[in-house]
């Protein structure tokens, strides 16, 4: 990308089906150095494939998303993720919310085998947004497992809030960092929740500004990434809540 925001943004999620579109349009003259990407594949069988896919032009693989088949075992799926993991690209594997019967399974073998935790925080219907504590569950055990997660759907917005247009209860990716952040420091399950539900943007950019840059930067290695249709929408947040230089 040549835009003067190419630092702020990562890979291109694409799901695997949609890779013969993608390899169409990345031409050498669009992409000279080609074109990251991160996709995302319906179970982990469908890995090699992708990687088989990509191996060829000007896609360069950087990470691979995993849905688990909820009528098999979680925990032997991450499994066998794992092993058809490429070197060098990251796996992150959609986990179950904490109230699933595999969920501590599923995250013990996400953690063993080296893979990340990829939260599911929205979607097209209000019960695909996950609940504050499920949420600030999934935080603490990410950060105590030592593990890397990204989110996907939902974050629009740095603030907590309800949806104009649909009443949904969209999280905010500052509530999500400033939990990771608390997490980091051994904060109760209580304090997590509290921060995903925070919506006065003044407290939470008030608690921004006040953390220590080493802590934040702590809690990014553990919060990477979220996914957005959009770049300036998340940027204007930040700038309104005056937390650019």
């Amino acid at each position: 990308m040549r835009s003067e925001h190419a630092n702020l943004v990562g890979p291109l999620v694409v799901s695997a089906k949609d890779l013969p579109s993608v390899v169409a349009l990345v031409t050498p003259s669009l992409y000279p150095d080609g074109l990251d990407l991160s996709v995302v594949v319906p179970d982990p069988e469908a890995i090699v494939p992708v990687v088989s896919h990509t191996s060829v032009g000007l896609l360069n693989l950087m990470a691979i998303e995993v849905k688990l088949d909820p009528k098999r075992s979680l925990p032997e799926q991450v499994r066998v993720a794992a092993e058809k993991r490429p070197s060098g690209v990251a796996v992150y594997v959609e986990a179950p919310r904490p109230g699933h019967a595999e969920w501590p399974a599923t995250a013990q073998a996400i953690a063993r085998h080296g893979a990340r935790f990829k939260f599911r925080t929205g979607g097209t219907e209000a019960s695909a947004f996950p609940a504050d504590l499920e949420v600030a569950t999934w935080i603490q055990t990410a950060v105590a497992l030592d593990v890397p997660f990204k989110c996907t759907a939902g974050l629009h917005n740095a603030i907590r809030h309800t949806g104009g247009s649909t009443g949904f209860e969209h999280h905010g990716y500052l509530n999500i960092l400033l939990a990771t952040l608390r997490a980091s420091r051994g904060a109760k399950l209580e304090d997590l929740v509290d921060v995903v539900a925070q919506r006065d943007p003044g407290a939470i950019a008030g608690e921004v500004k006040a953390a220590f840059p080493p802590d934040l930067l702590a809690a990014r290695e553990r919060f990477v990434s979220y996914g957005s249709c959009s770049i300036m929408e998340p940027l204007g947040d930040l700038a309104d809540l005056g937390l650019l230089a």
